[in-house]
This record gives structure tokens, C-alpha cells and sequence, in this order.
């Protein structure tokens, strides 16, 4: 009886001092943190990911990531969104400025598919911000 007292004992020092997976996901929640500081988006939501995987069952780590995922999805989002109104003015003035009919043409294609493309990421945009203001509610 003793020594079933002592090994149990002894497991139950050892159980406690093995990390939690919330204590492991911590530490990749802090490389996730300075990733999207740092402004390396795609990284931060790839760790995300990762972390995701390994630690399922650290649900504070995992709220917390969901904060910077959705972040680094806003701003990767406001991103291209920017960069698709540049190009898609500058289609538009070369559309103006092009006599022949076929280059018109086709620049008229390449508007159409920048403006789908900007109307879809301010789309994506408008969605994170919604879903950011009902998790600030809760």
C-alpha cells in the first residue's frame, strides 16, 4: 500500500511539472505576435495555423490567435485592396488614352476583372469588420 501511495505521489510531482499545451501554444502565440507586428501577415496566419493543429486543446491560446488572425486578414485585405484601386485607375486612364480598338478592348477585360477583384476584397473587408464587432459584443 505504501508503494502504491509513493508511485502515485510521485506521478501525480510529474504530471504537474509536464507543460500544459496552453503553457507550449503560449510561446508560439508570442513568435505569432511579433510576426504580425513586425508586419508579416502571411507568416502570422500560417503559425496560426499551426498552432491550430498542435495544441487544440489550449483554448486561451487559441482565442487569443483568433484576435491576431483576424487582424492580419484585415490588413493583408486592406492591402490588396489598395493595390487593386491602383492598378484599376490606371487601366481606367489607359482606356482613355488608347486609340486602337483591340488594346482598348482588352483593357476594358482587365477593368472589368480589377473592379470584380476590388468589389470581392472590400467585400472581404466589410465581413472581418462585422464579425470584429460581434466578438467585441460578446
Amino acid at each position: 500500500m505504501k508503494k502504491f501511495t509513493l508511485i502515485t505521489l510521485v506521478a501525480l510531482a510529474l504530471a504537474s511539472c509536464a507543460k500544459t499545451d496552453d503553457d507550449m501554444a503560449q510561446k508560439m502565440l508570442t513568435r505569432i505576435n511579433s510576426l504580425y507586428e513586425s508586419g508579416n501577415y502571411r507568416a502570422a496566419l500560417d503559425s496560426i495555423t499551426v498552432l491550430r493543429d498542435r495544441y487544440p486543446a489550449a483554448i486561451e491560446a487559441r482565442k487569443a490567435a483568433l484576435v491576431v488572425w483576424q487582424n492580419a486578414s484585415l490588413k493583408m485585405a486592406q492591402a490588396d485592396v489598395a493595390q487593386t484601386d491602383i492598378l484599376l485607375q490606371q487601366t481606367i486612364a489607359k482606356i482613355a488614352s488608347t486609340t486602337d480598338r483591340y488594346e482598348r478592348n482588352m483593357l476594358g477585360v482587365k477593368r472589368d476583372s480589377l473592379q470584380a477583384r476590388y468589389d470581392a476584397m472590400c467585400g472581404v473587408v466589410k465581413m472581418i469588420r462585422m464579425r470584429q464587432k460581434q466578438e467585441q459584443k460578446q
